[in-house]
């Protein structure tokens, strides 16, 4: 994905430049140079030009050349911010994907190493009882003068013969009963001391995850602030520039209607996709939990061969089949804690839902995040539109639950809220 591709599908996206009038505030930094990085304040950033600059300057020679070179850069100055934003949103997006599936791994393993630690501690304690009951056994039938037990009991003396065959097989049994809980205690405690080991290495790459998560999230805002400024002020200066290079008989007047009905089109664009996404799905249950799609399991959690990678790995969510630029629907109310890309989950969400509960939509289509970076969501609002970014092999919504950053089995998670996947 070339980063002019990426710029181009978000610039495409109408529907989404309604939300991003909320972010201009942060894109005034643009005019003292400051936009995420610091970086040295512009010679020529001392505001942008207005349409009556542009007139004046139509009227004479020097100042038209001047204005348009003015116009020309600040284009070339956006274009470079929106570039550099990204560029540094993709690099970061990577490294938090990564911290995250390496924790996600981790945390994998260290449950399955658990589990059958704990298996195995019932196993010895079975092996244990055993060995008791083997032991209690043996002690009532041993004692007493054997000879005279022979020689008085008569006919008698062939079953205690018998019996003493089966006292022998029964130590036999006994000594192996007692070396196999030995064995089994042995393991349980092994596997325990493997959990444990893999749970503190855990908390090193949680807080890997967490570090890589920061760092992630404050590129992606500065990425859509540089984006916002361009989607604000570029098309403008186009026209602009356009009304400084015609030499026909137009007015600056007829440029600025134009521009206006070029954005009351773009709003009309945006309502009428948000309405049409809102109408599959995001219904809000009994429980105030809502599917996050439409779309059946296309890929359930676990651990897979990733598709697009080949790497053994967990599959830390489940996929829901639902078609392209269809809605995605935020699970529950909550705060968006990250919006941006995020490398092999393409352009992706996250909502905090308090009480360490999050959830997760991954593979958005370009230009189709619809909410930003601290934005607070009601339950089954519509918040994105499904695509196949990132290691995806086509359009489906890949969701995740996550307690306290450990993740979740969606489908247990969501039905234990009154939501069938």
């Amino acid at each position: 994905m070339s980063l002019q591709g990426t710029a181009r599908g978000v610039r495409e996206s109408g529907w989404r430049r309604s939300r991003l009038v909320a972010a201009l505030a942060i894109t005034g930094m643009l005019l003292t140079g400051t936009i995420a990085t610091g970086s040295a304040e512009p010679a020529y950033a001392a505001g942008y030009p207005s349409w009556e600059d542009v007139k004046k300057a139509k009227a004479n020679v020097a100042a038209k050349a001047a204005e348009k070179q003015r116009i020309e850069t600040l284009i070339a100055q956006l274009q470079a911010d929106v570039e550099r934003t990204q560029q540094e949103a993709i690099e970061k997006g990577k490294k938090f994907y990564e911290a995250e599936l390496a924790h996600d791994t981790a945390a994998f393993k260290a449950e399955q190493l658990q589990k059958q630690a704990d298996d195995a501690k019932v196993r010895a304690e079975e092996s244990m009882r055993q060995a008791g009951q083997m032991a209690a056994r043996q002690s009532r039938t041993g004692g007493g003068d054997l000879s005279s037990r022979l020689f008085f009991n008569g006919d008698d003396a062939r079953d205690l013969l018998s019996q003493l065959g089966m006292a022998a097989k029964i130590a036999e049994q006994s000594n192996g009963l007692y070396a196999k809980a030995q064995q089994d205690q042995n393991n349980a405690q092994a596997l325990t001391d493997q959990a444990n080991v893999a749970k503190d290495a855990l908390k090193v790459l949680a807080e890997a995850a967490e570090q890589a998560f920061a760092e992630a999230q404050e590129a992606a805002i500065a990425a859509e602030a540089a984006l916002a400024a361009q989607e604000a002020h570029v098309q403008t200066l186009q026209a602009q520039l356009a009304a400084l290079e015609d030499t026909a008989n137009r007015t600056v007047e007829q440029y600025q209607e134009g521009e206006a009905i070029r954005k009351a089109e773009e709003e009309r664009r945006r309502r009428a996709a948000e309405e049409a996404a809102a109408g599959s799905g995001g219904q809000v249950g009994s429980g105030g939990w809502a599917r996050p799609s439409g779309g059946g399991i296309s890929s359930h959690y676990g651990m897979r061969t990733n598709p697009v990678t080949g790497v053994y790995t967990l599959h830390a969510g489940t996929d829901l089949g639902a078609g392209c630029a269809t809605g995605i629907f935020a699970a529950s109310g909550g705060t968006v804690t990250y919006a941006g890309w995020n490398y092999g989950y393409g352009y992706f969400v996250r909502v905090d839902h308090g009480g360490g509960v999050t959830t997760s939509y991954a593979h958005i289509m370009e230009g189709g995040i619809g909410v930003s970076h601290g934005q607070r969501v009601s339950a089954g609002q519509f918040i994105a539109r499904v695509g196949s970014t990132g290691n995806s092999t086509g359009c489906h919504l890949h969701f995740e639950t996550r307690v306290s950053g450990n993740p979740y089995n969606p489908v247990y998670f969501m039905a234990d809220r009154g939501v069938t996947l």
